[in-house]
């Protein structure tokens, strides 16, 4: 193939290989075109010079890519073209074909270096070694200053286009125009800031490994040129990465991406603040309406419920005149049946049974009760079915006593005084609570739950000890499913009421066992978090700093149906439950010391 010459006066052609950093002499002699930078200059001198006066031991110092003839291709130069360069200049410098020369005679030892530049250039990797530390690629930076800002496109345009041949990933982007889009600029800038080069620099060794005496000696020559080539990497990348700040700081686009998210920002703010406006001034009107509505309403309701208080007075007067009348009937009649007794002893026990009757049953029992007994024929018969009724109110009574929940702890010790043996409905909630926070597994469990009740109860009883807290615990587990519910209806109550003034410990969405009274669940009157929704807050709380002033709505904004507010309401959650669980561990720890 033969070589294309390639004149270098023309303008046009100079500024193409300027920017794919091959600097061409300049015919005045002078610097680069328009003067603004200086340039490395290739001597123009005569080539076959410059190859006879080479010296072979100093191989890393010549220019391959002159010796062969490609000075003005370089990096640009294909295999083909290398390898015909190679075979021109062997049949002009072949030692065969020169004269005979006298013995001793060394002008022809130069040929060494023509083997020496193809033996580089001919192998890709020793090629990509040498194009890494070629003296004309201009490894220059543009400064920031007003220049650069003005003429931005064309000053740093031709840089990035020279840089991306170091580049492992390729097409690599462009610089590209004013009109590009915010997302085309910031992924030019993400492939700059991840700049992936394959520039290295194994050419600079200063010692060849192989000329190591032996194994230890070669070692410790490659960690010597390792760590010099790491050296000269880092100094690289930091060049790169000052390019990129450089454009970064002088791009007009920039410049105007920024203005136009403040001025949304500014936007975004007056709107909001004209919608929280508006908002204020329709809750307020919302509220003088409701308000006006609920007196309205209260006032009717004032006047039902005296309506309906009147009537249920009535309503009470008549059945109370009706129960009186019943019960002096039944009196009477059990009166003239001497209470079905045989003697006074047992006359006595019955006299007391229909007592009970009397304030266990409803007008319509009793009255139910009283024609039953009164339509019986014979006195046996009579006896029979009071002795019945008396037998079964206390079947129910048993049943009742059965199925209520021990409000003592069965732990073998009674010497214990009744008041620690005591527990409040809110004592219960309590160790329902600690049960949940401290699962099966906790270092010295009941020891710790003992100590979290005797902390948080308002009650006179603090100081229980691990084996009633459990004994209790059993007894919880043991109840009826409707006591359960019953207790629950109970204490809900109580535990709205104080919780105004007590800090609020909630079980953490990541823990799941079943606790006593865990049907109960109309205390938390918001969604419950799932195990994603936590790992999603975790990871926000960890991406973004509590330095950020946007830092909860960033936050808010990577978990799906969270409002800022609940993520802030969970984050103090969680701080007040490790503060619980650290404070009930160093108690109960102290309780065990003791």
């Amino acid at each position: 193939m033969e070589l294309i010459q390639i004149e270098p006066h023309r303008k046009w052609l100079r500024r193409v290989l300027k920017g794919l950093g091959i600097i061409l002499p300049s015919s005045g002699g002078g610097s680069s075109d328009d003067g603004s930078r200086k340039f490395k200059k290739i001597d123009d001198g005569d080539d076959e010079k410059y190859l006879k006066n080479l010296d072979p031991t100093k191989w890393k110092e010549q220019d391959h890519y002159r010796v062969l003839g490609l000075k003005y291709r370089r990096f640009l130069a294909t295999d083909d073209e290398v390898k015909q360069a190679y075979k021109k200049v062997v049949l002009l410098h072949h030692p065969d074909k020169k004269h005979s020369q006298p013995e001793g005679d060394t002008e022809t030892e130069y040929f060494a270096c023509i083997t020496k530049a193809y033996q580089i250039l001919g192998d890709p990797v020793k090629r990509r070694s040498y194009d890494s530390v070629d003296e004309y690629f201009d490894d220059e930076i543009p400064q920031i200053n007003a220049h650069s800002k003005s003429n931005f496109y064309t000053v740093f345009a031709p840089v990035f286009a020279r840089n991306s041949r170091w580049s492992n990933i390729t097409p690599v982007p462009l610089l590209g125009g004013d009109s590009d889009t915010k997302e085309k600029v910031e992924k030019f800038y993400n492939f700059w800031y991840n700049f992936d080069s394959w520039r290295e620099y194994s050419y600079l060794d200063e010692e060849d490994k192989e000329r190591g005496q032996d194994r230890i000696e070669r070692k410790w020559i490659e960690r010597q040129n390792k760590a010099e080539r790491e050296h000269r990497k880092k100094e690289e990348m930091k060049r790169i990465r000052k390019l990129v700040d450089n454009a970064y700081a002088c791009d007009p686009r920039i410049a105007r991406f920024k203005e136009e998210a403040k001025t949304k920002k500014l936007m975004e703010k007056k709107a909001k603040e004209e919608a929280r406006k508006n908002k204020l001034e329709e809750e307020e009107r919302r509220k003088k309406e409701e308000e006006l509505a609920r007196q309205k309403k209260q006032l009717q309701e004032e006047e039902l419920l005296k309506a309906k208080r009147e009537a249920e007075k009535k309503e009470k007067e008549v059945i109370k005149k009706q129960l009186k009348r019943e019960r002096k009937q039944l009196e009477s009649f059990f009166e003239e049946n001497n209470y079905f007794a045989s003697d006074e002893k047992e006359r006595l026990v019955y006299l007391q049974e229909l007592n009970k009757i009397f304030l266990t049953l409803e007008h319509a029992q009793l009255s139910e009760f009283k024609e039953n007994i009164t339509s019986l024929a014979s006195f046996e018969e009579q006896k029979n079915f009071f002795e019945s009724k008396i037998d079964q109110m206390k079947s129910k009574s048993a049943r009742e006593q059965r199925n209520i929940p021990q409000n003592k702890i069965d732990n073998g010790d009674n010497e214990e005084s009744s008041s620690t043996k005591t527990w409040s409905t809110e004592d219960v909630q309590l160790l329902i609570k600690a049960v949940n926070l401290f699962p099966a597994g906790t270092q010295n469990r009941w020891e710790v739950i003992a100590a979290f009740v005797n902390q948080h109860t308002t009650t006179n009883n603090k100081n229980r000890k691990a084996r009633e807290v459990l004994g209790k615990a059993k007894d919880l587990n043991k109840i009826d499913m409707t006591v359960k519910q019953e207790m629950n209806k109970i204490s809900i109550t109580k535990l709205l009421d104080s919780s105004k003034s007590k800090a609020k410990i909630e079980e953490g969405p990541s823990q799941r066992y079943e606790a006593p009274l865990e049907e109960n669940n109309s205390l938390n009157t918001e969604q419950p978090w799932t195990n994603q929704e936590q790992q999603l807050l975790e990871q926000a709380l960890k991406t973004y700093p509590t330095s950020d002033p946007e830092r909860w709505s960033k936050i808010a904004s990577c978990i799906p149906g969270r409002s800022k507010k609940e993520c802030v309401k969970r984050y103090k959650e969680l701080v007040e439950l490790v503060k619980a669980k650290k404070a009930a561990k160093e108690a109960a720890q102290a309780a065990i010391k003791k």
